[in-house]
């Protein structure tokens, strides 16, 4: 069955478990890198917001045999335990004195999200592009992300260069970096669960050999800007003692490699190249270029 088909089955079978009083849609939601992604929103007239639910791991499941009232018991807890039981008023966004202390950036691929770029506030950078999102925090919808667009801009008389400014001090402070070993990134993705980290001694040790570090923040959600905070490539050239490859990892994070004349730039684009196509969501991957911080010219360049 094509997914489309079991959205309309899911949709009409949930419509049907809530009856009057709910609104339950589907929508296509284009993300990063241009991958479009089949979502379906619940409202209500007690609820004025929701959470969408991406419906490929459901159509995924039903493909290997969890049944379509299970989908559905599935779908429905999460929108329960994730919706507000109230409305939530998000009038505070209007006004640019209270979202500031709030704006942040994030990196995305410039030539894969050049429609998205039309529509929002941006930097190039590189291949790149720096764009900006509001940290929300609240009690009623906990942490999330809202992407600013050009619109938003023209409410606030604001420009790009506030952005920055602000992004500048903002994004540092709430997503703080932190740069880890292979193993323990590895470790840290087995829940710490002790010698499983690269399944016996030996595998840990050669994990532990492996140059490469990787940079993030604490959150590890869209890590990878990371190499714009002020300072943070300075500071971990000086400790390696000389310059970095970078290797963007996905747009979470970026791997670190001391150069120390041995490595061969055009295998290093190669397991980028390879690793994106391979190992990473499609909307997840940041760029195929491999990236080169200088510590005398303290800048980054495309090699």
């Amino acid at each position: 069955m094509e997914i489309n088909q079991f959205a309309a089955l899911v949709q009409e079978r949930i419509r049907k478990r809530l009856g009057e009083g709910y609104q339950v849609t589907l929508r296509e939601v284009c993300k990063n890198n241009c991958v479009t992604l089949l979502g379906l929103i619940i409202l209500s007239e007690e609820r004025n917001v929701s959470p969408t639910i991406y419906l490929k791991p459901f159509w995924e499941a039903y493909e290997q045999g969890m049944e379509l009232d299970g989908v559905v018991d599935r779908i429905l807890r999460i929108y329960w335990e994730d919706t507000p039981n109230q409305k939530v008023d998000m009038s505070f966004f209007k006004h640019f004195d209270r979202v500031r202390t709030r704006i942040c950036y994030r990196l995305i691929q410039a030539e894969k999200n050049g429609e998205l770029l039309e529509k929002i506030p941006y930097i190039a950078f590189l291949d790149l592009a720096v764009c900006f999102f509001y940290a929300y925090h609240g009690r009623a919808l906990g942490d999330g992300a809202i992407l600013i667009n050009n619109a938003h801009m023209e409410m606030w008389g604001a420009g790009t260069a506030d952005l920055l400014r602000l992004a500048q001090e903002n994004t540092p402070r709430l997503f703080p970096w932190e740069c880890s070993s292979m193993e323990d990134v590895a470790r840290e993705i087995l829940g710490g669960r002790e010698g499983q980290a690269c399944g016996d001694r030996e595998g840990r040790e050669s994990l532990a050999d492996v140059p490469m570090r990787v940079l993030s923040n604490q959150k590890r959600t869209h890590g990878a800007a990371c190499i714009l905070y002020p300072h943070v490539l300075e500071q971990l050239s000086g400790q390696a003692g000389g310059n970095l490859y970078i290797l963007p990892s996905s747009i979470h994070e970026v791997i670190l490699l001391e150069d120390s004349g041995e490595e061969e730039p055009e295998f290093l684009k190669k397991m980028i190249f390879d690793i994106n196509r391979t190992q990473v969501e499609p909307e997840e991957v940041l760029s195929d270029s491999l990236y080169y911080y200088d510590r005398v010219e303290k800048c980054v360049k495309i090699l």
